[in-house]
């Protein structure tokens, strides 16, 4: 078999040769005059018509006088019948080919071909072609024409091949960029405005997380890239707008793992005058309408289960849901029982030590794998939950949920903490974290205090990452799977 510099310099030499010919290997425009799936869906209005195609080759079948060549486009493959005797007058100034130029051509070439639209002996929906014009010539062959596309960081690093030749890859992605057209579909019927804001940031926040740090040249001062939209997003509210979302890149400086990438996109939205009960339903409505608008229904595999989201989803405050699957009754227990718990289960807690603080991470570990049916979990401790607001009737807890099906956490949200002076008194206790080793703990932030002190409407909000809910809803447990390119590590 020939090596792939081999495979280049044959192209390389053929591509010479039209040039030669004073045919232009990449011309600026082409003819088009229908796509692909067109031809095929209108075939019954267009049969005998002069339509032109363009696609790229996949394959080349020739036979003499007569040759076959399929060709795709981004709607659908179709193919091109040729026949010596239909090539008569051509022009090379044009780009236009004779039949027997036909052997300068490979797959992987892009090529334009004008004739009638007819069906084969075979019955296949075809253009026989009068005139072929080449629009870009490949000059290195198609994986699977050569060697494969198996290896898995292969078709991270080179993506564009993966969705060219992996059929599956590239519906993942496809499955990507529809969940995010609904969800904006979704908010924008609701009357929310999609906004934008910084990437670069004088000091991070809006949620627990390490950030990337770089410097402003311009400014000469260091700046932060965005953990969270979440602080800029409130701050429109302060300003008087009401409903707004952004779907933002965020960058943490943490860990990869297959549900885990420092680069991700995720989807924030906040809503005035509304509460984390108003959040949860309009979070619900939405997730529902997804499932539909991907399936028709209501059901969809997770993880080999099918799970069936169009039922109301219960709601359950983590200390019961930890009373229920543990048998501990975490309010009636001293912080010795509570230590004890946690050596038990192997379960540590950053910063400062909090009782509330260890209840979430016990649950964390051992009990959101349970969490298959659609399930709100709501009332985290404050000591967990530093934007949010204090619980209306439970002291030591907030308003703050998490969405959980099958075992994954979809949604995190909140009624907001709306006074500066309890946000400062929240600020302040994360700065303690801090010194005390929390690497995530959230930098006090004077400005965002400022802002509230001029007076913010109750608040409720949510946040999620677009990456896990299209992992969730295509059922595709690999995050590098739904991300179109990674980031991997260069190559030295």
């Amino acid at each position: 078999m020939a090596t792939l510099k081999e495979y280049r310099d044959i192209r390389i030499g053929k591509l010479n040769r039209l040039k030669d010919l004073g045919v232009n290997p990449y011309p600026p425009n082409s003819n088009r005059t229908h796509l692909n799936i067109e031809i095929i869906n209108n075939f019954s209005d267009l049969e005998g018509k002069i339509v032109t195609v363009v696609g790229r080759i996949t394959s080349i079948r020739s036979h003499n006088v007569l040759c076959f060549i399929d060709i795709k486009d981004a709607s659908a493959k179709i193919q091109l019948y040729l026949k010596k005797d239909n090539f008569k007058e051509q022009d090379y100034k044009k780009g236009e080919l004779k039949f027997e130029d036909i052997e300068l051509l490979d797959t992987g070439d892009f090529i334009e071909g004008t004739g009638k639209a007819v069906k084969t002996k075979t019955g296949e929906i075809s253009v026989e072609v009068e005139k072929i014009r080449i629009l870009s010539k490949s000059l290195r062959p198609l994986p699977n024409t050569w060697e494969g596309f198996k290896d898995i960081e292969e078709r991270y690093r080179k993506r564009y091949l993966d969705f060219l030749i992996n059929e599956d890859a590239k519906k993942t992605i496809d499955a990507r960029w529809k969940i995010t057209k609904e969800i904006r579909k979704f908010l924008w019927e609701k009357g929310f405005e999609e906004v934008e804001t910084p990437i670069l940031q004088p000091l991070y926040g809006g949620t627990n997380a390490r950030p990337f740090t770089t410097h402003f040249n311009a400014l000469d001062c260091d700046f932060y890239l965005r953990v969270a939209p979440e602080l800029y997003l409130k701050r429109l509210i302060v300003g008087g707008y009401e409903k707004v979302f952004e779907i933002a890149k965020n960058f943490r400086n943490e860990g990869i793992d297959h549900a885990h990438f420092p680069e991700f996109t995720m989807l924030e939205w906040y809503e005035a005058y509304a509460d984390y009960n108003r959040v949860m339903d309009l979070a619900e409505e939405m997730m529902k309408y997804l499932v539909k608008e991907l399936t028709g229904g209501t059901k969809i595999k997770v993880k080999g289960q099918e799970i069936d989201i169009g039922k109301k989803w219960e709601r359950i405050p983590i200390e019961d849901l930890v009373k229920e699957k543990l048998g501990i009754d975490w309010e009636n227990i001293s912080d010795e029982e509570a230590k004890k718990i946690g050596e038990k289960y192997d379960v540590k807690t950053r910063g400062l030590w909090d009782k509330n603080k260890l209840l979430f991470n016990v649950y964390d570990k051992e009990i959101t794998p349970q969490l298959i049916n659609p399930t709100w979990v709501i009332d985290y401790p404050i000591s967990v939950s530093p934007l949010a607001k204090s619980h209306r009737s439970k002291p030591g807890r907030t308003e703050r949920f998490e969405g959980y099906i099958g075992g994954t956490e979809i949604f995190d949200g909140w009624s907001e903490i709306v006074s500066g002076l309890e946000q400062r008194e929240r600020f302040e206790t994360e700065q303690k974290n801090m010194k005390e080793g929390d690497t995530e703990a959230m930098p006090l932030d004077e400005d965002f205090i400022e802002a509230l002190e001029y007076g913010c409407p109750p608040l409720g909000g949510m946040g999620f990452g677009i990456d896990r809910l299209v992992m969730f809803l295509t059922d595709t447990w690999a995050i590098k799977d739904v991300v179109a390119f990674p980031t991997l590590k260069p190559r030295k």
